[in-house]
């Protein structure tokens, strides 16, 4: 990873790597026997790195999901899928280039997959505006989702967005609208949904593609109401950028919290430090994390996935009261 490809916290780590390397490199050129060193070395980061990364803050989880080398929506449908045609337009205004989408095949199974692209280069970013998308992005994906129906295809949704995208073009074209659409339309398909929220998933440009049956996260990916950012900005003003941590902590958004407010259904383990640090290997869990999915989702009769993917949202956010005050 180049200068700057790297989180604060990650860095003792990366320098123990680098050192590793510096010696093995040595050790070849000059043809000097190292191996015992080595090994203590490499004992020594396999410490560190569980150290570092089995104790994260929710903070250090929103900085991981929104680390320069983590694997995109394209990375994962590259790797995942095979025959991926990527469908373009919503019929009505234009192109969301910060949505991809279209017809593959994911295992065995011809599935319409759809993900939010935030760009990895800087023309791309701007392209693609950071992964936040437009109306026509929202339309475009129902208008694939609705194909996916017609022909009788599940549906795999990969979530990566800091939010919808807030321009004044973008509410004269009926982002609100867009958004809500696409909550009721998706509550009733007639095909399995899934959805794995892979990096960001932030407020309504997360979930104007987040209703499915089975929803399920990155161990470092992030889901919430509101940035950590936006929400220090709304209680601390002035103060909310150095607030972000403390209010990602209240905010409850890390996987773990989410699994236990019934938000989402299951967690994807990643490589050790991160999917960044291991791509294939990433991808590779996600894929059978899905196809699972798939099959159990198979035997369910359109009235039955209907139900309970209505009952399932109807029944988040229920809480009881204490009368004992």
């Amino acid at each position: 990873m180049g200068p700057g490809a790297y989180l604060e916290f990650e860095k003792p780590v990366l320098e123990l790597e680098a050192r590793i390397k510096d010696m093995q490199a040595f050790a070849n050129d000059e043809n000097v026997e190292l191996t015992k060193e080595i090994v203590l070395l490499e004992r020594k980061l396999e410490k560190l790195k569980r150290e570092t990364f089995s104790s994260l803050t929710r903070w250090q989880r929103v900085q991981l999901a929104r680390h320069p080398m983590r694997p995109y929506s394209r990375d994962y449908i590259e790797r995942m899928t095979t025959g991926f045609i990527s469908l373009h337009g919503d019929r009505a205004f234009g192109d969301d280039r910060a949505l991809i989408g279209g017809p593959a095949i994911l295992g065995d199974w011809p599935v319409m997959i759809l993900g939010q692209q935030k760009g990895r280069t800087t023309k791309e970013k701007l392209a693609n505006s950071f992964g936040m998308c437009h109306p026509e992005g929202y339309r475009k994906a129902m208008r694939l989702m609705r194909l996916a129906a017609r022909f009788g295809r599940p549906i795999v949704i990969l979530i990566d967005t800091p939010g919808a995208f807030p321009g004044i073009g973008a509410e004269e074209r009926g982002q609100a609208e867009a958004i809500a659409r696409n909550l009721r339309d998706m509550a009733l398909l007639p095909v399995p949904v899934v959805i794995a929220i892979i990096g960001e998933g932030a407020s309504g440009g997360a979930l104007g593609i987040g209703v499915g049956d089975r929803i399920v996260m990155m161990e470092n990916a992030w889901y919430s109401v509101i940035s950590p950012e936006g929400c220090a900005a709304i209680l601390w003003r002035e103060a909310g950028a150095q607030n972000a941590p403390r209010a990602a902590e209240s905010l409850k958004l890390a996987a773990d919290d989410l699994i236990d407010l019934g938000i989402v259904d299951q967690i994807i383990p990643e490589p050790l430090g991160g999917a960044h640090r291991d791509a294939a290997e990433a991808a590779s869990v996600l894929k059978a994390v899905l196809l699972d999915a798939l099959v159990e989702l198979s035997s369910l009769t359109v009235e039955e996935l209907i139900a309970r993917r209505r009952t399932k949202f109807r029944q988040m956010g229920v809480y009881a009261e204490d009368d004992t005050f």
